[in-house]
């Protein structure tokens, strides 16, 4: 069993974001935020060629980002051979793993990483990463550090007065 590391590289991207344009067109009929940051997690196939394989966009609020858009392709994973298929299962997804990824990434810059998901499966992949519910509805909250309970109310609010995002 190979490791989805080997074949899955992540990382935020400023440029060259055709490719993720595309498929975010493809998910949401929309052309991606014009303003930073887009996480890209790229398949690399054997043979050296590379698709963009899961997009998630982040914004910056200061102290909260706000996370949404994300979409991942069923063709990449389709390009996928059964051991690479497998590893990316074992990793709990290409969302799971590019959500990880960006949570470990942008947490030490912000006290709280906030979701707005009406989808069940979404947020099913949000819950495995972390997240926990707030008392608005759709609105996710990932906890970076310990933030007291008034700071969190005030943060809840902020991130909610964004929604939907």
């Amino acid at each position: 069993m190979s490791s989805i590391e080997g074949f899955v590289f992540i990382k935020e991207a400023s440029h060259e974001l055709e490719s993720a344009d595309a498929l975010f067109q493809r998910k949401y009929r929309l052309s991606l935020p014009a303003f930073p940051h887009h996480v890209v997690a790229n398949y690399r196939a054997a043979d050296g060629s590379t698709a963009v394989a899961c997009y998630i966009h982040f914004t910056d609020c200061g102290d909260l980002m706000l996370g949404g858009g994300a979409c991942s392709d069923d063709r990449v994973l389709r390009r996928m051979d059964a051991a690479q298929r497998l590893a990316v299962r074992d990793a709990g997804g290409l969302y799971l793993h590019t959500l990880k990824w960006s949570l470990r990434h942008f947490g030490p810059r912000f006290s709280a990483i906030f979701g707005y998901c009406g989808d069940a499966l979404a947020e099913r992949v949000d819950r495995a990463a972390g997240f926990q519910s707030t008392d608005h509805p759709h609105l996710l909250v990932y906890w970076t550090r310990v933030v007291d309970q008034n700071s969190r109310a005030q943060v809840i609010a902020k991130a909610n007065s964004f929604t939907p995002f």
